[in-house]
This record gives C-alpha cells, sequence and structure tokens, in this order.
C-alpha cells in the first residue's frame, strides 16, 4: 500500500450530504474481487446518463476538474451498505484523501485499510472551502505528518497567508497510513512474537490434565 505522508492536489467539491456507498459505486458493478479497474465506476450513476453517454452537468466529465486527487464533501459521506468496493473505487479514479464534517464509521475504517485518507473538519471550515472551491480550481496540500490541510491557490491566487486547517486521527491510523501497512503487512510486523506464542502454546498444548475424580 502506498504510504501517506502530504499530498498537494486539486479539489473535486462534492456538495451533497450523505453520499452513500450505493452512489459511489453502483451494485451493478460489484461481481469482481480485483481492487482495480473500479474508478471507471465511480459516481456513475452522476456521470453517466441513462443512455450512457456523459452528463455535462457533473463535474468529473469538466477537464477542469480531470485531474483533481482530493473529494470536498458534506456530512455522513459514505453512508449505506458496508461495500469496501466505494473505497476502491475512489482510490482508483487517483483520490488521495476525502475531506468532510463526518463519515460512515464502516466507510472511515475501509478507506484507512486502503491508503485514502479520510479527514475530518468542521462544518464551518468545510464550507469555507466549499465558498473557495466556488471561486475557481482549488489546490490543496493534506498534511498528514502535520495533520493539517493547507490552502496552496484559489484560481490563479496563490495567498499571501495561505490559511489552514488541523484535523485530527488516531495514533494508530496515522501510523499505519505514513507506513502503508495493509491488513497482511500489520500483522507482519508482530510475526516474532506470534511465532513465539505459537512455540510457547504447544508446550501448553500437549499438556495432560488430570483425570478428574469419578464421585
Amino acid at each position: 500500500m502506498e504510504p501517506f505522508l502530504r499530498h498537494t492536489g486539486d479539489v473535486l467539491p462534492v456538495d451533497r450530504a450523505h453520499v452513500d456507498t450505493d452512489q459511489i459505486v453502483p451494485k451493478q458493478f460489484l461481481k469482481r474481487i480485483e481492487r482495480t479497474g473500479y474508478g471507471a465506476f465511480l459516481f456513475y450513476n452522476w456521470r453517466y446518463r441513462p443512455d450512457g453517454t456523459p452528463d455535462p452537468s457533473c463535474l468529473l466529465n469538466d477537464p477542469a476538474y480531470a485531474k483533481a486527487s482530493i473529494l470536498l464533501a458534506r456530512e455522513n459521506f459514505g453512508s449505506g451498505s458496508s461495500r469496501e468496493h466505494a473505497v476502491w473505487a475512489i482510490r482508483d479514479y487517483g483520490f488521495r484523501a476525502v475531506i468532510a464534517p463526518s463519515f460512515a464509521d464502516i466507510f472511515y475504517t475501509n478507506a484507512v485499510k486502503n491508503g485514502l485518507l479520510p479527514v475530518r473538519l468542521s462544518p464551518r471550515e468545510v464550507e469555507e472551502l466549499f465558498r473557495l472551491a466556488r471561486r475557481g480550481r482549488l489546490t490543496l496540500t493534506v498534511d498528514l505528518v502535520a495533520q493539517e490541510v493547507r490552502v496552496v491557490r484559489v484560481g490563479d491566487e496563490v495567498p499571501r497567508e495561505p490559511r489552514s486547517f488541523s484535523f485530527a486521527i488516531s495514533p494508530v491510523e496515522k501510523d499505519r497510513l505514513t507506513s502503508g501497512l495493509d491488513d497482511i503487512a500489520l500483522t507482519e510486523r508482530h510475526l516474532a512474537a506470534i511465532e513465539r506464542f505459537e512455540r510457547e502454546r504447544d508446550v501448553y498444548r500437549n499438556f495432560a490434565y488430570p483425570t478428574p475424580p469419578v464421585s
């Protein structure tokens, strides 16, 4: 898994609350078990009309957002079913971080496990970022090491005093993301202790317990 230390990229504003996992990747595309290739189905029902042609009203079809790598969303992002495919689609499309006031718990966990950084900011701070995004192309740096989001550019303007926002994340989640550890790699960190336990367990497993007396 690719480590996440800091990332600078353009923002795709998704100005909707309660975006659920079926909106992120519709259920008809969940028949594959590979983690790759799901980017083509991200927000599919928003990006395409019923006849399969691109919907020009969707920002993902706007060339100005073609290189966006940071999602900006409203509260309760990733609600609905627990499908991990939703995170796979976001990552496969090229996004490295999602900023929102709140996330569905299972989506948040799946994001961390797959190298996608979920950033919780206050509703007021998220609203400020949406206001900046309405002024033109918004570029941010998401710095996990410093636990900070910094405004780099708004349209053609580079702020003289860049705005910054601090965010919280647990030490375990931060370590996992900065180290690029998936579940297997995280387990292998403790391989020596696991092997020691297995050796010691064999000693106790072979112990013969006395037969209880018959009353």
